[in-house]
């Protein structure tokens, strides 16, 4: 694991020295990151920040605004025509809430997010959660459970707000 976070720190340093205007380079570092190729369509705005990022799979028409944390340990598969706002932090490990465990090892669970979800600014997605297709999560959510398509989150616990049409 500390190997993998040390290639992930090495690469996404090199990221988040680059700037809106070299697209194409942070295309190809996230690529290098997250061992596939990327969409020509993805657009990431530096900085960035991970863990290990060989866990992250991301679809087409993907936008990640600036100063996103996502750490992948558990697995994060992010869908077509998906937009991320600035300080979206998604983490899928964490550690056992006994104290004795704390310390022992960590507990990573998947994070889905369906296709043409808009995750709002300053949210974070907690490990195990799914969103689902075409929903909206409000900025400053926490997301602790799977959101159903097609509706708007928001709080903390973030909890259903509406339903939007599709």
């Amino acid at each position: 694991m500390l190997a993998s976070v040390k290639r992930a720190m090495a690469i996404t340093a090199k990221l988040n020295r680059l700037t809106f205007n070299d697209a194409d380079e942070v295309r190809a570092l996230f690529s290098e990151l997250i061992g596939k190729k990327v969409d020509d369509s993805f657009v990431l705005i530096p900085p960035f920040y991970t863990a290990g990022g060989v866990d992250i799979g991301v679809g087409r028409n993907v936008f990640v605004n600036q100063n996103c944390t996502f750490y992948d340990l558990g697995g994060l598969d992010i869908a077509d025509d998906v937009m991320i706002g600035p300080n979206v932090s998604i983490i899928t490990s964490g550690h056992p809430i006994e104290p004795s465990q704390r310390r022992a090892f960590v507990v990573a669970r998947p994070i889905v997010i369906e296709k043409n979800v808009w995750i709002a600014a300053g949210a974070t997605i907690i490990g195990g959660v799914t969103v689902g297709e075409n929903s909206v999560v409000a900025a400053g959510s926490v997301v602790t459970q799977n959101v159903p398509p097609n509706t708007m989150v928001g709080g903390n616990p973030a909890r259903v707000i509406r339903s939007i049409a599709s």
